[in-house]
């Protein structure tokens, strides 16, 4: 009980002792506020500019959790396509790293080309950059599936599909929620690129209008809001983790 009140509390504790530091060594070091705010001036910040900061983080939340839905739909289907078939595995694995490898703040000009600047291109492009994790992960969960385990299924009559949903798919539930925990802060990033280039509403243009505005506090406002927001959805991920896939997390555990 003392180890899991001590997990419990540790996040708390770096936390507010990184913050702690961060003020100590801003007021020491008499660190001018336009170059490194001290948490007590963004925190200010967040307070003064709270309507603003809400009705952006809003934005944001709602663009990101649609480009990440996106983005776990399409990247479970294809992780499943792919880690049950060597040949389509093999094949569009070059696609895929390719494609991985552009960075999409350069694929913004286009969707904008597309769609007009509005809130498509900060959902594509915040499905575009966490969909990756997904795919590969899940691909990989199915694919380890041991082959003498796929001779006896098929000796007792499994077919093909019956391996993938019966065996795979289970299997590749820890590795599936590994993902979505990066993926889910890839997709703040993806969301911030689109709205700091193609939309009038969000975190991502709230920083652009700061930073050209040189509202320093403002600009550590958003990020910290940011940051919190990504905190948060980070933790449901897990806590769903927890709930769904806690078998694998315990036998890690023991061993």
């Amino acid at each position: 009980m003392k180890a899991k009140n001590q997990l419990a509390l540790a996040p708390w504790i770096f936390t507010i002792g990184f913050f702690v530091l961060w003020e100590i060594a801003c007021r020491a070091l008499g660190i001018s506020s336009f170059i490194l705010p001290a948490p007590s001036t963004i925190l200010l910040a967040v307070w003064e500019y709270r309507t603003q900061l809400s009705y952006h983080a809003l934005h944001t939340l709602w663009m990101t959790l649609a480009g990440f839905g996106l983005a776990v739909v399409f990247g479970l289907l294809l992780g499943m396509l792919l880690g049950s078939s060597r040949l389509i595995n093999a094949g569009s694995y070059p696609l895929l790293v390719g494609f991985n490898s552009i960075p999409k703040v350069a694929v913004v000009p286009i969707l904008v080309f597309w769609f007009g600047v509005g809130w498509v291109p900060p959902v594509l492009t915040a499905f575009l950059i966490s969909f990756f994790p997904i795919v590969v992960n899940v691909a990989t969960g199915i694919a380890t599936v041991e082959p003498e385990m796929e001779d006896v299924l098929r000796a007792l009559g499994a077919s093909k599909k019956d391996i993938v949903f019966k065996v795979g798919v289970p299997r590749a539930m820890p590795y599936f929620f590994g993902s979505l925990k990066v993926a889910i802060t890839l997709a703040y990033v993806g969301s911030v690129i689109g709205e700091q280039n193609a939309s009038n509403v969000g975190i991502g243009n709230l920083l652009t209008r700061a930073s050209a505005a040189f509202e320093v506090p403002l600009v550590w406002a958003s990020l910290v809001v940011l940051a919190v927001l990504g905190v948060f959805m980070y933790a449901i991920t897990a806590y769903v983790e927890r709930s769904t896939t806690g078998w694998a997390q315990r036998s890690q555990m023991a061993a």
